[in-house]
């Protein structure tokens, strides 16, 4: 498929008394998304966080505990998420969360639930400094492009996508479009990732979307503030606009941000752009080896 709608998500951390209200919660937003034409729709990082108030107040207002008693909601988080992938025919880039592994370590990930009930997974790899130095967050592994009926779709999650050389990868594995789901409490933090997608598509000559927490969450230490705007981004160049900016959201206003994008584009400025940084990527000083990255099938 080369032209669809994505919907990248401003979403506002939620407060819930029981499972019921998280799932109304997130099915209204999928059905909003899909009734409003989105084949596909990226949810924040570290907006799963707001399972941890279904452990009651004490519980959520401890960083360390919250994270702890959260995973007990997950495994059902995935499956509604799943379950209206499939119901809506859309895929859903979830919000993510801290997963425990097997070790008891703690690593952010992203999931990418197709239509075909398929699932895709991708860590972070490079931890903020509050991410090292207070909720001891580990870095994960491996890096994965998903095969998509829509296209090749690869995941950076907040503060990798200012890393050049792990998107890098993912694009020459053949990712059409980065989806960067972001979590920043602060202007600052919400301009170093707007800027960061800005550059990943120009380099790599993809689409880059953007999906951010917005608004308070006084009750959860992980989130209690979340500061940006959603942003569908392209490289400024033929058959793109002037300044890549697709479509961008009003700050901090929870809703849907809408964009129709055509991956031919991105094929046809591969190969005939203006500039042709893809391309030449190599031809740059120190350009050096990139990470190996996997190849999953998410369709049927």
């Amino acid at each position: 498929m080369s032209g669809f709608r994505v919907a990248a998500a401003q979403y506002p951390i939620g407060r819930f008394g029981s499972f019921a209200e998280y799932e109304i919660k997130l099915t209204r937003w999928v059905f909003d998304a899909a009734g409003n034409g989105a084949r596909l729709i990226v949810f924040p990082e570290y907006g799963a966080m707001e399972l941890a108030s279904l452990a009651g107040g004490e519980i959520a207002a401890d960083l360390h505990r919250s994270i702890e008693a959260m995973q007990d909601f997950l495994p059902a988080a995935f499956d509604l998420h799943r379950a209206l992938a499939q119901q809506q025919q859309v895929y859903i880039c979830a919000a993510s969360a801290p997963v425990r592994q097997g070790d008891g370590r703690y690593r952010n990930t992203a999931r990418l639930f197709a239509p075909s009930g398929k699932v895709g997974t991708q860590e972070k790899r490079v931890m903020t400094r509050f991410e090292r130095e207070q909720w001891r967050i580990s870095p994960g592994e491996g890096l994965s492009v998903f095969e998509t009926s829509l296209g090749r779709i690869g995941i950076a999650i907040c503060y990798d996508a200012e890393f050049p050389l792990p998107v890098r990868a993912l694009a020459e594995a053949g990712a059409e479009i980065v989806l960067v789901p972001s979590c920043t409490d602060a202007l600052p933090g919400y301009h170093r990732v707007r800027v960061a997608c800005a550059a990943r598509a120009l380099e790599n000559q993809c689409f880059v979307i953007q999906a951010p927490t917005v608004g308070p969450a006084k009750w959860s230490p992980a989130v209690d503030e979340n500061v940006g705007a959603a942003n569908v981004l392209g490289p400024p160049d033929r058959g793109f606009p002037d300044d890549g900016v697709i479509a961008t959201g009003a700050r901090d206003r929870p809703g849907l941000v809408y964009a129709d994008i055509d991956l031919s584009r991105v094929a046809q400025v591969r190969r005939d752009g203006q500039v042709l940084n893809h391309r030449q990527w190599a031809e740059q000083p120190g350009a050096g080896a990139l990470p190996q990255v996997m190849q999953v099938k998410l369709t049927a």
